[in-house]
């Protein structure tokens, strides 16, 4: 008798302890999902994006963050860089998937400021090339920094430029990488495997000719790169090149601005 009741009293504390965990559990899980922390936000756009769900909610609490609570959260540069990523290419999406017409002058759609984030009006240059490349002249292929900066661009863009992001921003185009949801905890690994996967679709080593055929994206952003000596240098890193291969000539393929969405992959 004595036995049946201590059985039964472990029963009923196991079946506490269990319910107890599966609370906490589901408490966890419910905060996560209301989660305010925006580069958490900014992963579940492009997740959200990518299953067809209502964005809006997100896209608001983006623009209505004040900039000092944004500015207090993205506090090195691999939050920035997964921040900024997601929101430029969540809004391509956005945008083009509303009014795809917009793609027809691509140079008028990337200078329109149609992105508000902390309050602020941003247009997809100021992003890549203000916040992301580090105040960098867009036209100067990666050479000329800018001299006029505002305070916000200042608060919010990175302190490196980070030549991998040119494997990360996709603009809509074909020849455009894909769209990754990135976390600022994997930004690195992320970042080195979306570079590794463009890489390999878009590169090709003549080994008889020693030369390379490469994305056109080497070539316009040739200064983030370290020109043309740091080019060769990035591709033997990736393993485009051998490690043996010297003064390899280089050919920049033709880009393909078709446009084209929802080009969405996971790593």
């Amino acid at each position: 008798m004595k036995q049946s009741i201590l059985w039964l009293l472990v029963v009923v504390m196991l079946t506490f302890v269990a319910c107890s965990t599966y609370e906490q559990t589901e408490a966890n899980e419910k905060n996560d999902i209301t989660s305010t922390t925006y580069t958490s936000l900014s992963k579940r756009f492009i997740n959200t994006l990518r299953i067809k769900g209502d964005v809006q909610p997100i896209l608001d609490s983006i623009a209505n963050v004040e900039e000092a609570v944004l500015a207090a959260e993205l506090i090195n540069d691999d939050s920035r860089k997964a921040f900024w990523i997601n929101v430029y290419n969540g809004y391509i999406q956005v945008l083009l998937q509303d009014n795809p017409e917009l793609y027809k002058a691509r140079g008028a759609f990337f200078r329109a400021k149609r992105i508000t984030v902390a309050g602020k009006k941003l247009s997809f240059d100021d992003i890549e090339h203000g916040i992301i490349r580090r105040s960098k002249i867009k036209l100067s292929l990666g050479l000329l920094s800018k001299w006029n900066i505002s305070d916000y661009e200042k608060k919010f863009r990175c302190d490196e430029v980070d030549p991998r992001v040119h494997f990360a921003l996709n603009c809509g185009a074909k020849s455009c990488p894909a769209v990754v949801a990135y976390d600022a905890k994997q930004i690195n690994e992320q970042l080195n495997k979306s570079t590794i996967n463009h890489l390999q679709a878009t590169s090709k080593y003549d080994k008889e000719t020693n030369r390379v055929y490469i994305t056109s994206l080497f070539n316009w952003f040739r200064g983030d790169f370290g020109n043309k000596v740091g080019i060769r240098q990035f591709l033997k890193v990736y393993e485009v090149l051998p490690e043996d291969a010297n003064k390899t000539a280089i050919s920049y393929n033709t880009y393909d601005w078709t446009l084209y969405l929802e080009n969405y992959i996971d790593l």
